[in-house]
């Protein structure tokens, strides 16, 4: 056997993983300041001033800032989605916003797979009993789920990366509907943060549960409802079938 076909190590499996929490962990007491709102009012000017003066540079800077933020799990990405918003409009902001987020999410995804998305997959594919049925019922209407956990409000973005890793979902499955699926939640705020100069203007702070008003998240729970429709016509057939 080469050294190239050897098992990696327990360790090198669980470094990248490793590494994210740990940094994750550090980031949640160091950063919590410099990744918030007060930080994007102090410097709002000299962020325009400078992404007037390098627009290119800025974008770039943005999306590798915000990829990082989401790897790793930092406080501060509803500030990074905003200030997309603030420095670059609803568009071309909400795309920055969702590209970024998503390699972001990608970057996670591939470290839990790598560390224990492939032992745990093992595992309930040679389990018996329950545990193997809603593993088998998850792998027959994956896009579904993908999709409702991504526009569900309530479910943490990281959860939301690291669950299809330990369910063995193929990576371009995630990567399309983690980027599809946060879109609507990406358009609300990054709309919020392309009006934050009135709100600066005002002295007053940005409404973030405006995704909870009825006229927002209404449409959204129906994206969710059309998300579980491919469930519920497979669980109805699928009943219809055994009554015969």
């Amino acid at each position: 056997m080469s050294q190239s076909d050897q098992p990696k190590s327990p360790m090198m499996r669980y470094l990248p993983l490793g590494v994210i929490l740990l940094v994750a962990a550090v980031g949640a007491f160091t950063l919590r300041d410099y990744l918030s709102f007060d930080a994007l009012r102090e410097n709002r000017e000299a962020l325009i001033a400078f992404r007037d003066s390098h627009y290119l540079l800025t974008a770039l800077g943005f999306i590798a800032a915000y990829v990082v933020i989401v790897a790793f799990s930092l406080p501060g990405a509803t500030v990074a989605t905003l200030t997309g918003g603030f420095l670059f409009g609803l568009f071309p902001g909400v795309f920055y916003n969702v590209a970024a987020a998503t390699m972001g999410a990608v970057v996670i995804f591939l470290a839990a797979q790598w560390g224990l998305g492939d032992r745990l997959k093992d595992r309930m594919d040679a389990s018996d009993g329950m545990v193997r049925k809603i593993k088998a019922g998850i792998d027959d209407n994956q896009w579904s789920m993908l999709f409702f956990i991504r526009l569900v409000p309530v479910v943490p973005f990281f959860v939301a990366n690291l669950l299809p890793a330990f369910l063995g979902v193929p990576l371009f499955r995630f990567a399309v509907s983690t980027f599809l699926g946060i879109m609507p939640g990406a358009l609300v705020f990054t709309s919020v943060g392309a009006g934050l100069g009135e709100v600066f203007a005002r002295g007053e702070t940005p409404d973030l549960g405006i995704i909870f008003e009825p006229h927002i998240l209404l449409p959204i729970l129906g994206l969710c409802a059309l998300s579980l429709l491919p469930v519920a016509i497979k669980t109805f057939t699928g009943k219809k079938d055994l009554l015969k």
